[in-house]
């Protein structure tokens, strides 16, 4: 596992227009009544090296805009482009070999490993899967790699799952998902199942890991603090749209779209003395089976107008007009 090259403003993956629909059936014949839009007309770059923060209230499509990048949810409409090539084109046998390249890590850890197998079983099912290593020595000289490299002990090789913390088991999942040296890795809520200690250290330990091996991200949270120390731009999401987009220094030091500051009104302060205003919405998130018309943030926007009912205000593509561009879908931004 030798380390890639640094970030270098070249765009690894892209997203086009993407959209998800899960069918409602009902009736005898079981027909699709409705549809719920859990991810609505994305479009962003992530470049190559850096990690994108995707940030939003739970059920606002995060988690399925990640797995719809990696083909493990079939997107309904769009393209996602991996160096170039639209992967929601190409057969299963290509996608298979790609996979290499495209990781995942996913957010709860006591679900994500199998019970029955030991850490040298997980850590060997994709390396054997992918062919990497001509036999188990060598398979295993590149497991025990890998439990180094994640702050991980060699006697841990023949445990199961059960006998390590969250915290541990988060580690076999990282080593999991480098097995197979991917460029690109989706981060789905990796720390918030994890007690706030342990938090730090598995942060750490990913953008450790990131600098050596020139790993790029896509870190999915609803923690703004752990999104605003790990990522190099954030992505705001509501009801399955981006409403905002730019770098993380930015974003947390002039928020402009007014989801974005009720969301960062919301952080503790540990300071009591410390006086903060707090934005409270009001209303109910709407169902994305019948999502508002025009801006879906509308209903509840405290400077929402007339007109804000109307045509969506979309950026064209979020976050590619270059370094520190600022993108964010509302017309009374400020």
């Amino acid at each position: 596992m030798e380390a890639q090259n640094t970030p270098n403003g070249e765009v690894l993956l892209s997203v086009r227009n993407l959209v998800k629909r899960f069918p409602i059936k009902g009736g005898i014949l079981s027909r699709e009544v409705a549809s719920v839009k859990a991810v609505s007309d994305v479009s962003f770059d992530i470049k190559k090296g850096e990690t994108l923060g995707l940030v939003g209230e739970s059920g606002c499509g995060k988690s399925t805009l990640g797995r719809c990048i990696l083909r493990l949810i079939e997107p309904s409409s769009g393209q996602v482009f991996f160096k170039g090539q639209d992967i929601t084109k190409i057969n299963g046998n290509e996608m298979r070999k790609l996979r290499r390249n495209m990781q995942i890590i996913f957010q709860d850890p006591y679900a994500s490993l199998n019970p029955r197998m030991t850490v040298e079983d997980i850590l060997a099912e994709p390396l054997v899967i992918h062919k990497i290593g001509a036999n188990r020595h060598e398979r295993m000289q590149r497991i025990i790699k890998l439990l180094d490299l994640c702050g991980l002990r060699r006697e841990a090789i023949s445990r199961y799952p059960h006998e390590f913390s969250g915290g541990q088991r988060q580690r076999i999942c990282i080593a999991r998902a480098l097995a197979v040296s991917p460029e690109f890795i989706v981060c789905d809520e990796p720390v918030s199942a994890l007690d706030v200690s342990i938090q730090a250290q598995i942060v750490n330990l990913m953008q450790d890991l990131q600098k050596e091996l020139g790993l790029t991200y896509l870190f999915i949270a609803h923690d703004l603090k752990v999104v605003e120390h790990i990522s190099t731009r954030v992505a705001v999401m509501y009801l399955g749209k981006i409403s905002e987009l730019a770098t993380a220094e930015a974003l947390y030091a002039d928020p402009k779209h007014p989801y974005t500051r009720a969301l960062l009104s919301a952080i503790p302060i540990p300071d009591p003395t410390y006086k903060k205003e707090r934005i409270i919405l009001r209303g109910d998130v709407p169902s994305p089976i019948n999502p508002p018309s025009g801006c879906f943030f509308h209903p509840r926007c405290p400077i929402a107008k007339d007109n804000c009912q109307g045509e969506f205000p979309a950026s064209k593509n979020f976050g590619t007009e270059g370094e520190g561009a600022h993108d964010v879908s509302c017309y009374y931004a400020q």
